[in-house]
């Protein structure tokens, strides 16, 4: 995370309780990183991972680490956790599409259920910001892990407008990207692994195209939202996309590998192009220059009162990765070198 975004919410976050849901994962490893140099006096990292947990107990020898075993699936877990925190990030979740598919009752009870327990967790306890994670696939939504994403958007919109919220004046919002480069669930650590024992390089769909995004834009985005959001709003991040077919030609001239690249047709729950903006959301969507701002609807049922003089007009397109910047091998090859993870696989196989 950038040390000076850190700096200029110092006295934000001046002797204030952060808890992390989800905090042994990549994210909440860089916003961890980020954080234990910020005022903050407390950061509780909860998850169900208990391993990880240690590890990273172990890594970090941080007294302003604090680290809860809990599942969001339980109330009583998070709600524990929550109390006497002010901030709320709430990164917890089934995000594997296939694994979605075939048990869609987990992605329930995560990704839904779980995330109710959270934002309920947070009214109860006068949370001041929450900002939960959301995914491209919550657009549009053709699988589990999408459908139930997007009803964590409606839970948080609905608890933004929650008189609990709205009168200790506490802002809930939700921040929605593409793939993660490198994190897991992206295809970049399965590319590498392939190349480096030789086999084929496999390829749903050539012509797939996804947002390339990395981890410290995913951070920049959430810090965003947490600084500049307002309740019940989604925020999205502006994001260039590649087709899966040159991101795997990038990847073996990096490596200068020849491996081949063998096409085994989509998976279960899969879409040729992601959408991380709607053209119903498109139309009313704010410019942000790096990001698009979707205010929330907070007008209630009784639609009589309420007369739209100049209603927005649905006649963009969707924002997705089809229509995005369309990286080339080369310019792909640039962004790649910026993670860390491909320097250090690079190291090795270089020095193999």
């Amino acid at each position: 995370m950038d040390t000076k975004q850190i700096q200029e919410l110092s006295d934000l976050f001046k002797d204030k309780v952060l808890l992390i849901t989800g905090g042994t994962g990549s994210f909440g490893n860089a916003m961890i990183k980020g954080f234990l140099n910020s005022e903050l006096k407390e950061i509780r990292v909860f998850s169900r991972d208990e391993k990880k947990q240690e590890d990273m107990r172990i890594e970090y020898k941080n007294e302003k680490l604090d680290f809860i075993l809990g599942d969001i699936r339980n109330f009583n877990d998070i709600n524990q956790a929550m109390r006497g925190v002010d901030f709320v990030f709430h990164a917890a979740a089934l995000k594997q599409v296939p694994s979605c598919e075939f048990y869609p009752m987990q992605a329930v009870q995560t990704n839904i259920l779980g995330a109710e327990n959270v934002l309920e967790a947070a009214a109860r306890n006068n949370v001041q910001r929450v900002v939960v994670l959301s995914t491209d696939k919550a657009v549009y939504p053709i699988n589990t892990m999408g459908m139930s994403k997007a009803l964590m958007e409606k839970l948080a919109v609905s608890k933004a407008r929650d008189s609990r919220v709205k009168n200790i004046n506490a802002v809930y919002t939700a921040t929605r990207y593409g793939n993660v480069m490198c994190s897991r669930g992206s295809i970049i650590p399965l590319f590498i692994k392939q190349i480096k024992e030789g086999l084929p390089l496999t390829i749903t769909n050539p012509h797939m195209t996804r947002f390339m995004m990395s981890l410290d834009d995913s951070v920049e985005l959430v810090m965003f939202a947490f600084s500049q959001g307002n309740p019940g709003d989604i925020l999205v991040q502006k994001s260039p996309g590649a087709t899966i077919e040159v991101l795997a030609q990038a990847l073996k001239e990096l490596f200068n590998a020849d491996n081949e690249i063998k096409i085994i047709g989509e998976r279960h729950g899969e879409k040729v192009y992601e959408t991380l903006c709607s053209k119903e959301e498109m139309a009313k969507a704010h410019d942000l220059d790096k990001f698009f701002r979707i205010p929330a609807d907070f007008r209630d049922l009784n639609y009589s009162k309420y007369v739209q003089e100049n209603a927005p007009e649905q006649l963009g397109d969707e924002y997705n990765s089809h229509n995005t910047k369309r990286l080339n091998v080369q310019e792909l090859k640039e962004l790649l070198l910026t993670l860390d993870y491909v320097q250090d696989e690079l190291k090795n196989y270089q020095g193999q």
